[in-house]
């Protein structure tokens, strides 16, 4: 989870390199260091803030279920859920 976070914040800084180098801007060190890396890190960062957002309200299970793995039962494939618990 830590990968993909700090992947999502250095994806505006990714973009900005490969823009510098395709519009041939990209002589010089210089640029980079003098172009937006403050809105580089701002947008860096709300990337990480929408991902944990999106995180928190995708992944949830529903109210007293319980998790069942994805498992391979007589060859088939049978994919993992939530269940009600039995009782």
């Amino acid at each position: 989870m830590l990968i993909t976070h700090g992947l999502l914040f250095l994806v505006p800084f990714i973009g900005y390199a490969i823009w510098l180098y395709l519009g041939k801007k990209a002589q010089t060190d210089k640029k980079f260091r003098d172009g937006p890396i403050a809105w580089l890190a701002i947008s860096g960062l709300a990337l990480v803030a929408a991902s944990f957002i999106i995180m928190a309200s995708v992944g949830y299970a529903p109210q007293g279920s319980q998790y069942r793995p994805a498992q391979i039962i007589d060859g088939v494939f049978v994919p993992g859920g939530y269940e009600e618990p039995n009782g």
